[in-house]
């Protein structure tokens, strides 16, 4: 019997709680569950507040069929928000808005990754973020995304904008950085700028281009999603990988005192005392008085 649950006013069936999601490591769906309502709701909630979401669906595990879904999924309740977002050549689809618990809730119990682009829902393709997506190609690894995670901070504030760093939860670092309200075009021009620039700064540990063949043992910067189509793993979601690794905030210490992968992997067991710890690490994200005007692109 599925039970039937309370949240803010909204009767939600959470299914499968027993369920076995992470074999690695036994975590069930119910662990999984109360990890986003009782320790990542709060930040997590506010870095997907008035964004489209698009969800990776792995019901099954990370082992069990994956799929990428912006629509609405099948049975979606009607008290859950939605908004239209313009598609390229077509007429705009409907994609759904988290904006409280409930909402929350009811999308983890289908049990998902959270994916936001860089935009919000009320100015679509205005971005006020930037992202770098820093990708190691085997045998490199985080260790070396810090390495060029540093570079770019130091690069960026030669022009006056500030970074904040979080764990993929898979592989690789992402750097994000507030941006007063800025075409995505223009965001992305600025970001494919810097990664040439890091790869020709660094040119045995970057790359710049998403060829697999130049990858290997270098870090990909991709500035890819900054397209005003694009999304990328939102803070605090679980991924879909052999473990419950967390898209985690990190300190730039962490970053440069990194000497192993798994000193910045950080599972949903460690997420509570970290927030106690530092807060939300990603708060300026969202604090307008921290966002910057991008310089001009040339």
């Amino acid at each position: 019997m599925t039970p039937i649950t309370e949240v803010e006013g909204r009767r939600l069936a959470l299914s499968n709680l027993d369920k076995v999601l992470y074999p690695a490591t036994g975590t069930t769906k119910g662990e999984l569950l109360h990890y986003y309502a009782a320790t990542a709701a709060g930040p997590l909630l506010a870095h997907l507040r008035d964004r489209p979401v698009s969800f990776l669906r792995y019901p099954d595990g990370p082992d069990g069929q994956l799929f990428f879904t912006k629509n609405p999924p099948p049975g979606t309740p009607s008290w859950v928000r939605t908004t239209a977002v313009p598609h390229q050549g077509g007429s705009p689809a409907r994609q759904v808005v988290v904006e409280d618990l409930a909402s929350l809730m009811w999308a983890a119990n289908l049990v998902v990754e959270f994916h936001t682009p860089q935009w919000r829902a009320d100015a679509p393709g205005t971005a006020d973020r930037m992202v770098f997506d820093l990708d190691p190609g085997a045998p490199a690894s985080v260790v070396e995304c810090c390495t060029v995670a540093l570079w770019l901070r130091e690069r960026l504030a030669a022009d006056g904008l500030s970074a904040y760093g979080k764990t993929s939860g898979s592989k690789g670092l992402h750097l994000l950085v507030p941006l007063e309200p800025t075409p995505a075009g223009r965001v992305s021009a600025y970001a494919k700028k810097l990664a040439v620039e890091a790869q020709q700064d660094l040119p045995d540990l970057v790359v710049h281009r998403m060829t697999r063949a130049l990858r290997p043992g270098k870090v990909f910067v991709d500035f890819s999603q900054n397209a005003a189509a694009k999304t990328t793993a939102t803070a605090y979601t679980v991924r879909a990988r052999p473990e419950p690794a967390v898209s985690a905030p990190v300190t730039w210490a962490e970053i440069e005192q990194c000497r192993a992968p798994g000193e910045l992997v950080f599972p949903i067991g460690d997420m509570g005392a970290r927030l106690e710890r530092h807060g939300d690490l990603l708060a300026p994200l969202i604090d307008p008085d921290r966002a910057r005007g991008l310089p001009a692109v040339r």
